[in-house]
């Protein structure tokens, strides 16, 4: 529905929505200006970090909880962390839009990632609240807690609780200085119990709608502000331990060695020539450790990461298959012992369609191109996958895409553009071809 115009619950025109022009530039200033304001807050002085149940994170749920309230939002912090806005819809009972994404940063982090699909939510509910707009159906925005794995060795802490999905195995993880996530959810003031209560019965939920940088260079290459996703990437993640013989470098001859190190590095090249035979898989070693080494020792182990993605399961798993195996072989071949252990696993996510029309209609709505395209990196949206439909869109990052990293950039105009098409979203939701 191109090309169509706002319309409120009753029918009639919505003055002051994303198609109006003159709405253009009011978000996007006040989205950047609130990033700033929560990046102050972060556990080193030299970049941003901001890991589960810090104070840094702590400081920056209370400001997010704040920005909720003043944009008319009754918002709470829940048992795990979550910080959660919440509209009520015009008639009673009725069913509730999630709209969401993660506030945790990883080390050095960002900005943008996650915060701002809660900024420029928590903008567009702003604007509802102050022209008194009411929607049909309940909203809730929600901050989660922990999505990137950057203090305990899990992910999707906070959304896996929403959907229903948190395991309470991972209570016992510890992180790197020895503290169980357990302890620490009890010295924040939260109580580990009330966790399984937060999960929300999918029967009430309309859909699950996420915001996000894209993380890569795919709008910026085509000259565009936003995308609309209709694949989320499924991932595996291995823990790979490599056990050789220690050796003094200089007396161990080159045909006896059995160098843990130059195992690793067969296998480096094994993921990235096996993955680059297919289009959209890709594979990562990101981690090396190499324990107790020494300039002029022969390395008796190593330990590495591997990461494997695709937009299909069975593209991944194939490829997840061949590297196993050839692994086996490479450890009977040098004489090594190789572990590998399983990390992480999640499916790839198809977006509803529904969802992706919607906000495809909104994109084009707000006068601009509409462009699907697969996200690669793993998001809160995958928890609430079998939940209720997931829907997400991005917007364009500079700096050739860069993410995870201080030179992670977006502009205030594509901000502005992205709060814009939510809003256009919102308040077309039960007019639309969604329903």
């Amino acid at each position: 529905m191109p090309g169509r115009p706002p319309h409120s619950a009753t029918g009639g025109f919505v003055t002051g929505t994303a198609g109006d022009q003159s709405i253009a530039g009011r978000f996007g200033p006040r989205i950047l200006a609130w990033a700033d304001e929560l990046a102050a807050w972060s556990e080193s002085p030299d970049g941003l970090t901001c890991t589960y149940l810090s104070d840094a994170h702590r400081a920056v749920a209370g400001r997010l909880c704040a920005l909720m309230q003043k944009a008319g939002l009754t918002a709470v912090i829940d048992a795990v962390g979550n910080v959660v806005g919440r509209r009520e819809g015009t008639s009673p009972g009725a069913r509730t839009l999630i709209l969401g994404s993660h506030y945790d940063t990883v080390r050095k982090a960002g900005k943008y990632d996650g915060r701002f699909g809660i900024l420029a939510a928590i903008a567009a509910m702003d604007d509802l609240h102050e022209r008194g707009q009411q929607l049909p159906f309940a909203v809730e925005v929600i901050g989660f807690a922990e999505e990137e794995g950057a203090r305990f060795p899990t992910a999707y802490l906070g959304s896996s609780a929403v959907a229903g999905k948190f395991d309470s195995a991972v209570l016992a993880k510890q992180d790197a200085a020895g503290t169980t996530l357990e302890e620490a959810l009890r010295a924040a003031g939260f109580d580990p119990a009330a966790i399984a209560g937060l999960a929300r019965p999918p029967g009430n939920l309309l859909g699950y709608v996420e915001l996000h940088i894209e993380q890569g260079p795919v709008l910026r290459n085509e000259g565009l502000p936003v995308g609309v996703v209709d694949a989320i990437a499924g991932a595996t993640r291995f823990e790979v331990a490599i056990s050789g013989r220690g050796g003094h470098a200089g007396t161990v001859p080159m045909a006896k060695r059995r160098d843990a190190v130059a195992v690793a590095a067969e296998i480096i090249l094994l993921v990235e020539r096996r993955c680059s035979t297919a289009a959209g898989l890709v594979g990562t070693v990101g981690q090396v450790l190499v324990p107790d080494s020494a300039v002029n020792a022969i390395p008796g182990r190593c330990e590495l990461s591997l990461d494997i993605r695709a937009a299909e399961d069975g593209l991944r798993d194939a490829a997840i298959a061949d590297i196993k195996a050839e692994i086996e072989r490479i450890a009977t071949r040098r004489k090594v012992g190789i572990e590998v252990h399983d990390m992480l696993q999640t499916p790839a996510v198809r977006c509803a369609p529904r969802l992706q029309s919607a906000l495809a209609a909104s994109v084009a709505h707000c006068g601009v191109p509409v462009r699907r395209l697969v996200s690669g990196a793993g998001h809160d949206a995958v928890m609430f996958d079998g939940i209720t439909d997931v829907g997400m869109l991005f917007v364009r990052c500079g700096n050739d895409g860069i993410s995870h990293s201080a030179d992670e950039t977006i502009s205030a105009e594509d901000a502005d553009l992205a709060a814009r098409v939510l809003l256009d979203f919102l308040t077309n939701f039960t007019t639309s071809a969604a329903f």
